[in-house]
């Protein structure tokens, strides 16, 4: 068998697949007749195979459509959009006694080494009948995913969760309502079919990290905490040759769940950072790491304890309202639980259900075997109230009901469970930006030969194209003796030259030859902090390169963003792969929206520009501002192919 389609055929032939639907005929070599392989182009406008037009045109000299006269060195490589098209199309595993899984078509490879089990058995045979000795021994386990080399081993403690989504919201499939909803989903007409591919899986997992010296940077990059919409604490970038990356067994997207036994779940970005940047030779963390989509059916419900069934009832304003639950299935225990309610929902203030509850019915419905997704499409078509029969633990706590919602963003603990923790009531300020700044302008004089005594950072040639910041004011300079300029302050202007659109040396040589002169007029923003800033924070970045917080770049003015647009294209049967935070809320006002989760597999994550925490500013050249979560989704939704996000992408506070 070809190890490639895992079909018999000459080693110099096509691959063979077993495609799921019917291909359009557009995408048919008029060769072979097959869906195309190494679609190449001819100067005529027709395409084929690569091997089929190579062995046609050793013995003819003409296209076989038109019969126009043609040579193979004119023919060239098909646009990457048509190989695009082509490697997505849906093709069935070959080995349907053992797999009924489908998947795209560049994917069959990676499942057939990775996760096949009829393959893993025709190989296992091939080797007995190669090395008879090895009979009757077991076969070695089946290797990890040669495409997911961020997998770990899940030590003994890590619970396995197949999760809708680890996002803000849950997705409800076939419909564009926000009831529960999540654009890391896709609407489709193979709804039905589409439902056992959209759980994703995530696991926690604990790791211990070693550092030879207690005080070196881990050498990653984080985002969010409770004081922004992103709720959890996120890895947003892993830098090369760092002790994580040394590691090796934590990837971007993971989710920060406790740091040395402490939970940070609910802390502030200030907060998280300053438990990441604590010295020592051991750092233990608890991670909640997806690992991509599921077609897993609930797994056998496991031996009942003792519990208690509880009714709650939510009322509904309007069909569309969301209730703001997040929903989860387990691989160790049948039926559907509540990860988070989410801040400001429904659910959240009626304050009655709780995280790790287990939904036994909605209206009725009895969802003892039930998927998230089948309880997302009740509720969506419920017009007003939704009841819940639920079954709950003896001895769990709820939280008492706060008025505008909870700050509820933990997942699962190293213990096997999902336990929940006491709902805290917002800050006043919570999930708003936690910064503004003011503008000042220094005029000083000095003597020509003097220096500024200033370092800088940023610079929009910086792959964050960030403005120039102040990174330090040296004691010997002009500056540290006025006193008005700090680190951390962005530059506008010198002597009236605008600093906010140069790179890094041409900032530098600005700075330089004005810094001659007998005068200096410096314009600066000065990022101000709402609340008290942590009294000693700036002791714990003794030791790093220090660069701004996360938090502080939100505070900056819409001016000094630099906006890129990302394009993002996928199949019919995609997802996005991204979920989204934030939005305009009446009890909060306008929030931005940031991304929160980029699920392994799919378009957000192969494409690697879209990153945790970035902001998203427009969809296709539509504003987000003033948006609502569930006016934002269904337009996300509605792009069924391709979409243009703009989005600006602040650097992960270095931990």
């Amino acid at each position: 068998l070809c190890c490639e389609c895992g079909q018999p055929h000459p080693l110099l032939d096509n691959h063979l697949y077993n495609f799921q639907d019917e291909v359009d005929d557009e995408l048919i070599c008029h060769i072979c007749l097959q869906p195309l392989l190494q679609p190449m182009d001819t100067p005529c406008g027709h395409t084929y195979c690569f091997k089929c037009l190579e062995n046609f045109m050793q013995e003819y000299n003409f296209c076989p459509m038109d019969r126009k006269k043609l040579s193979f060195q004119q023919c060239h490589k098909s646009s990457l959009l048509v190989r695009n098209l082509l490697d997505k199309l849906i093709v069935l595993c070959p080995f349907k006694a053992e797999c009924q899984q489908t998947m795209q078509r560049c994917e069959l490879e990676a499942h057939l080494h990775n996760r096949c089990p009829g393959f893993k058995k025709y190989k296992s045979e091939l080797q007995r009948k190669k090395n008879p000795i090895s009979k009757g021994k077991e076969d070695p386990p089946a290797k990890g995913e040669a495409s997911t080399p961020r997998d770990p081993e899940v030590p003994s403690g890590g619970s396995s969760l197949v999760a809708e989504s680890s996002g803000a919201a849950v997705v409800s499939l076939g419909t564009a309502e926000p009831g529960l909803v999540n654009p890391a989903f896709e609407e489709t007409e193979e709804g039905e079919s589409l439902v056992q591919k959209t759980s994703l899986v995530a696991e926690t997992t604990t790791i211990e990290i070693h550092r030879e010296d207690p005080e070196e940077e881990l050498g990653m990059r984080i985002v969010g905490g409770k004081d922004t919409p992103l709720g959890n604490i996120v890895v947003q970038e892993v830098l090369r040759d760092s002790v994580i990356a040394a590691d090796g067994r934590i990837a971007p997207g993971d989710h920060i769940l406790e740091v040395n036994g402490v939970n940070i779940s609910s802390v502030t970005h200030c907060q998280a950072v300053s438990f990441l940047r604590q010295p020592g030779p051991v750092l233990h963390l608890v991670l909640l790491q997806e690992k991509g989509f599921s077609s897993k059916a609930a797994q056998q419900e496991c031996s009942p304890t003792p519990r208690e069934v509880i009714h709650v009832t939510l009322v509904k304003r309007d069909r569309s309202e969301p209730l703001g639950i997040k929903l989860i299935r387990k691989t160790d225990e049948a039926g559907i639980f509540i990860l988070d309610l989410l801040e400001g929902g429904l659910a959240a203030k009626n304050g009655k259900l709780s995280r790790n509850d287990r939904v036994l019915s909605i209206n009725g419905q009895d969802l003892r075997q039930g998927t998230p997704e089948a309880a997302a499409q009740i509720i969506q078509t419920t017009e007003s109230r939704v009841n819940f029969v639920i079954l709950r633990q003896p001895g769990v706590q709820l939280g008492e009901p706060v008025e505008d919602g909870s700050t509820s963003n933990s997942s699962s603990s190293s213990n096997g469970g999902s336990p929940v923790h006491h709902r805290r009531r917002p800050d006043q300020n919570h999930y708003r930006r936690k910064s503004n700044y003011q503008k000042k302008t220094v005029a000083i004089k000095k003597e020509p030969k003097e220096s500024l005594g200033i370092t800088i950072g940023g610079g929009r040639d910086n792959k964050n194209k960030l403005p120039i910041y102040v990174t330090s004011v040296q004691p010997i300079g002009c500056l540290f003796r006025d006193g008005r300029i700090k680190r951390g302050d962005v530059l506008l202007s010198i002597n009236g030259i605008d600093l906010t659109h140069l790179n890094y040396y041409e900032a530098v040589s600005a700075l330089k030859s004005n810094a001659a002169s007998h005068s200096v007029t410096l314009k600066a923003l000065e990022i101000l902090s709402l609340n008290s800033p942590e009294p000693s924070l700036d002791i714990r970045e003794q030791g790093f390169s220090w660069s701004p917080l996360w938090i502080t770049w939100l505070g900056l003015p819409s001016y000094l963003h630099f906006c890129q647009d990302i394009v993002l294209s996928k199949g019919n049967l995609e997802s996005w792969g991204f979920s989204i935070v934030g939005g305009f809320e009446e009890s909060k006002g306008n929030q931005p929206f940031f991304i929160k989760t980029i699920v392994p597999g799919t378009p957000a994550f192969r494409d690697r520009k879209l990153k945790c925490g970035d902001e998203i500013v427009a969809v296709n050249g539509v504003p987000a501002i003033g948006m609502s979560n569930s006016e934002l989704i269904p337009m996300l939704k509605e792009q069924r192919n391709r979409v243009t996000l703009t989005v600006v992408s602040w650097p992960g506070s270095l931990v």
